[in-house]
């Protein structure tokens, strides 16, 4: 058995859902598919999970951005038209728009939620019509029917252990069964979302709980490469990454995968492949627990802006017991989520993402820290970004912090930050995000050429 993930790109549009359609035909063992909401045509189209947001900050009481609401709206059209499928789907789709529409007039806390997810739940619709519609036995499987049971956390949900016991049983339907991502329900029934790309999360998920042989995802790349193809011409493809590499390159701004989704195919060991909507046969990256050809080498470089520092000083700060402790209390006091905290004797450096510190944020953040930590120093560093080197037993191999520094001097960008501490697979480089572009080019001349 195979799950396979279909991103935005993928089930774009009509045409893409006829590849999507072959791709699942070429292979029997194909018979759990997850899928995105629609996503962009062209590089000036838009998401439909962005029109659906600014759809759901239009409605109030009394009125709506009709414009926006009819360009959704005809999004799924022109697909369900070019499928030659009947109103039936439209109007199936177009009223769960609407129930999201009407659950934000009533004021319903997870409103927008519910009218966010029907991207992926139209997509859903749609292309298992679709596979009826070529004489396949093929079924819609809501997020509740399918056990994707989920508890509502600051930032994004999180799966419940239960729900992979309740997947399994999807085992015993027949046919091939069309999961939306994205989305799942707590155990009161209330619908939540997970973070922003959360279907590779829910197709990671169901991979785990079906215990797929493999987790096949596809997207518009015919492999990883191992830095941004935006920053480096002709970047080198990687063959093989091990779930740490991959979790590490995701969460240091690697686009392909979101950098929660490995986690549960991780705990049950499932290899996943990355593949090419446009190109299937390419044999895409594998995912896996281990590789044999680990040795060390730096396999990948990931890079991301949108960082925020926070520096606090005090002298003898090691001598004072439980001051970290304290310091990091403020932050979850503020509900503030932190990144890393490199620290020294008497300093120490708060890293976050930029939109968990709003300025009405920062100023009671910053005043408490004074006030209560009683500290010499504390200051706001914001437009910082950070650049990580990737490789599984990367720290037992001499010379490779000192390339990266060297890469750093070439591109005459001062380092405002190096932490590596105990890990074996990365090591992250805090800089000013104007000089991002001009590192990674450095870095992967020292690496790569």
């Amino acid at each position: 058995m195979k799950v396979v993930k279909f991103g935005g790109s993928s089930v774009a549009s009509g045409a893409q859902l006829k590849k999507v359609t072959e791709i699942l035909e070429s292979d029997p063992e194909r018979t759990v598919v997850v899928v995105s909401a629609p996503g962009k045509r062209t590089a000036d189209d838009e998401k439909v999970t962005d029109l659906l947001i600014q759809l759901g900050e239009s409605v109030d009481d009394n009125h709506m951005n009709g414009d926006i609401y009819e360009k959704v709206r005809n999004r799924f059209k022109e697909i369900i038209d070019d499928l030659d499928l009947s109103d039936r789907t439209l109007s199936e789709i177009t009223n769960k728009i609407d129930e999201g529409i009407a659950m934000i007039r009533g004021g319903a806390a997870n409103g927008i939620d519910a009218l966010k997810a029907c991207g992926e739940d139209g997509t859903a619709l749609i292309l298992s019509a679709f596979l009826s519609e070529r004489k396949h036995n093929a079924s819609y499987v809501h997020p509740k029917e399918a056990g994707i049971f989920l508890k509502d956390e600051p930032g994004g949900a999180l799966v419940l252990e239960e729900s992979f016991a309740h997947l399994y049983e999807l085992r015993k339907k027949e046919g091939i069964l069309v999961i939306p991502g994205f989305f799942g329900y707590t155990k009161e029934g209330k619908l939540i979302t997970f973070s922003r790309g959360g279907s590779d999360i829910t197709g990671s998920i169901v991979a785990a709980g079906v215990k797929a042989d493999l987790y096949e995802n596809f997207t518009d790349v015919d492999s990883v490469y191992c830095v941004n193809p935006a920053l480096v011409k002709n970047p080198k493809e990687m063959k093989n990454l091990t779930y740490r590499e991959m979790r590490e390159l995701s969460y240091a701004g690697f686009s392909v995968f979101h950098d929660e989704a490995l986690i549960p195919a991780f705990k049950e060991k499932i290899p996943v492949c990355i593949k090419n909507t446009n190109n299937p046969e390419a044999p895409g990256t594998m995912i896996v627990a281990e590789r044999e050809d680990t040795c060390g080498d730096v396999v990948g470089i990931a890079s991301d802006d949108g960082f925020v520092t926070i520096y606090v000083s005090k002298y003898l700060m090691n001598r004072e017991i439980g001051f970290g402790r304290r310091l990091l209390h403020i932050l979850e006091d503020e509900e503030v989520s932190f990144e890393h905290a490199p620290s020294g004797i008497d300093d120490m450096s708060i890293i976050l993402r930029e939109d968990v510190l709003p300025s009405h944020k920062e100023e009671t953040v910053v005043k408490r820290i004074r006030e209560e930590l009683q500290v010499d120093t504390v200051e706001i560093e914001r437009n910082m970004a950070m650049i990580m080197i990737v490789g599984e037993g990367m720290n037992q191999r001499v010379g490779v912090a000192s390339k990266a520094t060297r890469a750093f001097e070439k591109a005459g960008v001062n380092l405002e930050m190096i932490n590596q501490g105990s890990s074996e697979v990365s090591m992250m480089f805090g800089i000013h995000e104007d000089g991002m572009e001009k590192s990674v080019q450095e870095l992967y001349k020292m690496y790569f050429s």
